[in-house]
């Protein structure tokens, strides 16, 4: 008998979580068959089974978060096949939750006999939990509190754990807090002038290129523990974008150097892809800066967050029609507001201010 550890699924994860089984105890797998559905913070990925043989023991049930290395099943297995499984592809929300359901009908159908304390047993009736659905981690498969708590996503007293993506933000965010010297230099664009149906997002892009070539200290990373900084010549934004699951910030690559055709064809791509859950991990690192245009939804200016080894981030507010000064007169202007949220360990003042009025400049130009 061999045991199947959680494989390394890349992109430096330390954990997953257990979204559902292809297998129940007893079942006889082949190798590359699929296993099992986890949730890292970046995707839905399915693992196969790393050997043929039979299933002794399923070590997580779905809810669970185990570490990389941490024991998933004990296969019975047949002949020497390969020693450790590998992610075979990323799968959508909808098939996370078909698969999930899929698991669940088939512990109903299997006629497993279902153990449970009576106390347990009440609790999964007040809560709606068919126990045959979930498995048992308890001794000999034993249902626990626990296990019910699971299948609801949380504790009984309303408490529910963070998953995925809220819970990879909720770390980042605590990094961030605890590592940057964060400062804020906001004002606003007078953009009065642009057509009925500018594109906004791709008219800040181009913005933050002309402001990132004329002050290259805000396209930098920075690195605390070496009190050093790295200019970089490539200009990769990383574009904040909120979905149900969670913050997505996927890259828009060497924006310095694309058209607004082909950055707007970048956007509606990477958009596409976060919205299904499938966007590749790579496109997901490496941002040199980024844009947060969180007035589509509402709010003038922030205080953003600046997520390490990054040392800005540009926040474009809520547009609104406000009366402005204009050549001695009182004229009805399109507002902007910006706020650009920096860290004061590697940016100067002057080269934030300097960089923000680079961005009004391009805005109104």
């Amino acid at each position: 008998m061999k045991t199947f550890t959680l494989p390394d699924l890349g992109e430096g994860l330390a954990d997953a979580e257990v979204i559902s089984w292809h297998v129940l105890t007893g079942d006889r797998v082949v190798a590359d068959q699929p296993l099992v559905v986890v949730e890292t913070e970046k995707a839905v990925v399915e693992v196969p089974a790393p050997w043929s043989g039979t299933v002794v023991k399923l070590h997580a049930n779905p809810g669970d978060i185990i570490k990389i290395g941490a024991p998933l099943a004990d296969i019975d297995s047949e002949g020497d096949s390969r020693d450790s499984g590998a992610v075979v592809g990323t799968l959508p929300k909808e098939v996370k939750n078909a698969a999930r359901a899929e698991t669940a009908s088939e512990a109903r159908q299997s006629g497993t006999k279902v153990t449970a304390a009576p106390a347990v047993r009440k609790l999964a009736c007040e809560l709606g939990v068919d126990l045959a659905s979930i498995s048992g981690s308890g001794p000999g498969g034993a249902i626990t509190r626990k296990d019910v708590e699971a299948a609801i996503g949380g504790s009984v007293d309303g408490y529910k754990p963070l998953r995925g993506v809220r819970r990879a933000m909720a770390r980042n965010m605590a990094q961030a807090h605890a590592q940057v010297a964060t400062t804020n230099v906001t004002d606003e664009a007078n953009i009065a002038h642009w057509r009925e149906n500018e594109d906004a997002t791709i008219r800040l892009v181009r913005a933050l290129v002309a402001a990132c070539s004329a002050e290259p200290a805000l396209n930098a990373w920075y690195d605390g523990t070496r009190e050093a900084r790295l200019l970089h010549k490539t200009i990769d934004i990383g574009i904040a974008m909120n979905t149900e699951d969670g913050l997505f910030v996927p890259v828009l690559r060497d924006a310095g150097s694309r058209t607004l055709d082909d950055l707007r064809a970048g956007l509606d791509t990477i958009k596409k892809d976060v919205a299904t859950r499938i966007v590749p991990p790579e496109e997901l690192r490496g941002q040199t800066i980024t844009l947060s245009n969180f007035g589509m939804i509402g709010g003038r200016h922030a205080t953003l967050v600046v997520l390490p080894p990054q040392v800005a981030i540009l926040g474009a507010g809520r547009m609104t029609d406000e009366p402005r000064i204009a050549d001695g007169e009182i004229r009805p202007c399109r507002i902007l507001p910006l706020s650009l949220t920096f860290d004061h360990r590697a940016v100067i003042g002057a080269e934030a201010t300097r960089f923000l009025m680079h961005i009004i400049k391009d805005l109104e130009g």
